[in-house]
């Protein structure tokens, strides 16, 4: 494909996106004292869902769509491990009194194949990144509503599928809904509507940090293959996760391309591995993105343990500043509005973060079962894409544009997938080679 027709096509399905309907915006309620969305969606022919990725987070994701609505279903799970699909299997079960029939349990590469087989409504797409694009294309493909995980892959060669295949399902009509969670939170909605209005003015730059400790690790074991032993520690291998700036620090990049309204034209950025002993990832980003009219963030995200943890963001404007979740400052730091909160909200600090797992689904099977459909796939490739720019900046130590990203032709991982050896370069990037 050409840069000129892969433009022109990318370009078509970003404008046909911001023709869908905003997350949540269809139930929303505003006004200066009342901003408030669905605790339930509404009832309607059974939905029925498959999860694809039976680990924590989806488990947690097929549990989260049951409790979005009535008349919803689990009837089908995939996975590449036996161990992983029967741990989420008891936990439905114990959770939920949900027993899956062992006919619908899927183990292997294809079983994502064998889940969009059985006659499901819904995908429910939780593996690590690197096999979002595939999964995806296979439920669009088959006419599947999606829900999937961020972020939507871990190349620029995958994020163009996942655009392509997002008009795709634009133009069937299916509704596409992603883990960004901040975008189905209701105090950072009504945040970002006073935004909107104006409330801290024209924005001129901001901050955004997700510093943190360790994650996890899983060390091979000598019955496994180089391959599942990778599966398995996924977190750390950047063609599995493509890196914590893209697997995990993407929630607050998402966020500045979201108020800001646009992605980043370049990024500057460093990076190192001072800690992690395993796989071939950084433990720290500094990256400055530059926006359109010179709009700059800076953006900061470490996992080492022992150190100052901050997971924030700030955006100043020509009127003021706010925290992008709750409050905005006049420009001499008094605040000038703040989210209300009622007693039990105030005893709670993370009440709406929890709240919004659950509130992606309830905004998905709304949007479903009203037909007033949302496809929230453009906006979730363009932040994974600017995620993607911070750490090949980081990796290069070069100045890296998002035109240069969008037509890379950089995919990672191996070219034959069998559970073996794997043969990719496998060493830490070093800046200036």
């Amino acid at each position: 494909m050409s840069k000129v027709t892969r433009r022109d096509f990318i370009g078509k399905s970003i404008r046909a996106s911001s023709l869908t309907l905003a997350a949540g915006a269809f139930a929303c309620q505003h006004s200066e004292k009342f901003f408030t969305l669905p605790t339930s969606a509404p009832d309607g022919p059974t939905l029925k869902a498959g999860l694809i990725g039976c680990g924590s987070r989806g488990s947690g994701a097929a549990i989260n769509f049951l409790e979005a609505g009535p008349s919803l279903e689990i009837i089908a799970l995939g996975d590449i491990f036996e161990d992983k699909l029967n741990k989420c299997r008891l936990n439905l079960k114990n959770e939920k009194g949900i027993e899956i029939d062992s006919e619908k349990c899927f183990v292997g590469i294809d079983a994502f194949e064998k889940v969009i087989d059985t006659g499901v409504d819904i995908v429910l797409l939780a593996t690590p990144p690197y096999f979002r694009p595939q999964h995806f294309e296979a439920a669009i493909k088959a006419g599947k509503h999606v829900f999937m995980e961020k972020p939507i892959a871990v190349d620029p060669v995958g994020v163009r599928s996942i655009m392509i295949n997002g008009l795709r399902a634009q133009e069937k009509g299916l509704s596409v809904v992603t883990g960004t969670i901040k975008r189905h939170q209701v105090d950072y909605l009504a945040t970002h509507e006073k935004i909107k209005q104006g409330a801290i003015g024209e924005i001129t730059s901001g901050n955004c940090y997700y510093n943190q400790g360790k994650l996890w690790h899983v060390n091979p074991q000598s019955q496994w293959s180089e391959l599942e032993a990778m599966i398995r520690n996924w977190v750390n291998w950047t063609w599995l996760s493509g890196d914590h700036i893209v697997e995990q620090h993407i929630h607050n990049l998402d966020l500045m391309n979201w108020h800001i309204n646009s992605h980043p034209i370049k990024a500057t950025g460093f990076g190192s591995r001072q800690r992690r002993t395993t796989g071939d990832q950084y433990d720290n980003f500094s990256v400055d993105y530059v926006y359109p009219n010179q709009v700059h963030v800076h953006s900061m995200c470490r996992q080492i343990n022992g150190c100052s943890t901050n997971v924030s963001d700030q955006l100043r404007g020509t009127h003021g500043y706010t925290n992008c979740e709750n409050t905005i400052y006049n420009p001499q730091g008094q605040v000038r509005w703040k989210y209300p909160l009622n007693e039990e909200q105030k005893n709670d600090r993370w009440h709406f973060f929890w709240r919004a797992f659950i509130q992606e689904h309830v905004d998905f099977v709304t949007a479903i079962r009203t037909q007033q459909h949302i496809n929230e796939t453009q906006h979730i490739a363009e932040s994974t894409l600017t995620a993607i720019m911070g750490r090949m900046s980081a990796y290069t130590g070069k100045e890296v544009t998002w035109d240069e990203m969008l037509n890379s032709e950089l995919k990672l991982g191996p070219k034959h997938f069998v559970m073996g050896n794997v043969n990719i370069d496998k060493s830490i990037p070093k800046p200036g080679m």
